[in-house]
């Protein structure tokens, strides 16, 4: 078929629209072809960047609540990923016991309306025939000799009534994600009174050192929150720099409550310190330059921080290094009333003696005090 035009000059032409159109038909299939080709390439390269998941089930993971709390199992189904795990529930110990006799379960979070002991006795039964059970101990009622009890027997955490559901989703995020668990802390003798205990360094440990030990140390209330902060501070610092965060090296921790004071004694593996070695600390600031130990932080790519003996030594009152520096002592005093004994002393005629004054810090060099290493 042939066509006829002219240009604007009046000029005429001739155009073969069958030619045209098989020219252009050619160009099309060609275009399409490379974009085949090169799709088909790109897709091919992609794919062989990824695993094969189609050819490797995945296996789903399987916890068990024990009571018939909502607000936990909803907690619980907000933290575990549905399509990797499955939830049971059963309603008492006994049930749990009997459906863990037949079935492993990677997590088991007890009820909130059984007391300590009556979890404790269903992790000693667990234990025997499922030695590596990971089990959260969410008591309506316990005592620190029921904590100390669960903890002997390698429970994973223990909460009891009120507890905060943020610190809960901690712990269980904890059990679902850290592989190896159960020899990370170690009771070497523990009274409600005076616990001692050797803890992995790793940081996730640490947070199951600190749940324990706040079950455990029965303080009133702003006592209570001032020790677990400094305790915290001076624990991580322990593990992340004198153990190196290193999980086959190992803090003693030691806990004593007696009646008018707290003490927590801490000692990590590491070599100790001074203050001349730790520019990267606050508490190692002159007095001219309170905050120099930003910029040398910031010089050397370091996380923002350097305050944690700084804040310690404010919130106790006395924080006491030994001479090599890898060892502190915090010391925190309670104004509590004396024990209802015919004759006991008020607290305004008891004399505390030489270290009655606040804010005591004693460092490897006898300094204004110390900071985290």
């Amino acid at each position: 078929m042939c066509h006829s035009t002219s240009d604007g000059d009046g000029l005429r032409g001739t155009v073969n629209i069958d030619r045209l159109q098989g020219t252009l038909l050619l160009l099309a299939f060609a275009l399409l072809e490379e974009c085949g080709e090169k799709r088909s390439d790109l897709e091919s390269r992609h794919m062989s960047a990824l695993p094969n998941s189609s050819l490797r089930p995945v296996a789903v993971r399987t916890a068990l609540l024990v009571g018939e709390d909502s607000e936990v199992e909803q907690q619980l189904r907000g933290i575990l990923e549905a399509g990797l795990w499955s939830i049971r529930s059963v309603t008492t110990n006994t049930a749990a016991l009997a459906m863990a006799q037949n079935k492993n379960f990677d997590l088991i979070v007890t009820g909130e309306k059984t007391s300590g002991r009556e979890d404790i006795e269903l992790l000693r039964k667990l234990r025997r025939i499922r030695p590596h059970t990971r089990l959260i101990i969410l008591a309506d009622e316990g005592t620190p000799a029921d904590v100390i009890a669960s903890m002997r027997e390698h429970v994973f955490s223990y909460f009891s009534k009120p507890f905060s559901p943020g610190s809960l989703a901690v712990m269980v995020k904890l059990a679902i994600e850290d592989p190896c668990w159960d020899d990370g802390i170690e009771v070497i003798s523990a009274t409600p009174e005076w616990i001692r205990l050797r803890a992995r360094c790793d940081l996730e440990t640490a947070d199951r050192v600190l749940q324990f030990l706040e079950e455990i140390a029965e303080l009133p209330d702003p006592e209570k929150g001032a020790v677990a902060v400094a305790f915290r501070e001076m624990l991580t610092n322990a593990i992340e720099h004198g153990g190196h965060l290193d999980p086959t090296k190992e803090v003693e921790i030691s806990y004593l409550r007696a009646r008018h004071m707290v003490s927590c004694l801490i000692s990590d593996p590491g070599e100790g310190f001074t203050l001349d070695e730790i520019p990267h600390a606050a508490i190692a600031n002159p007095t001219d330059e309170p905050l120099r130990h930003v910029d040398y932080r910031t010089a050397l790519g370091m996380r923002p921080g350097g305050y944690g003996v700084l804040l310690a030594q404010r919130l106790v009152d006395e924080l006491v290094y030994n001479e090599q520096g890898n060892e502190v002592m915090l010391v925190k005093y309670l104004d509590l009333e004396p024990r209802t004994e015919s004759g006991a002393e008020r607290p305004s005629d008891i004399d505390d003696g030489p270290h009655s004054g606040k804010n005591r810090t004693a460092t490897p060099t006898d300094g204004e005090g110390s900071e985290s290493k």
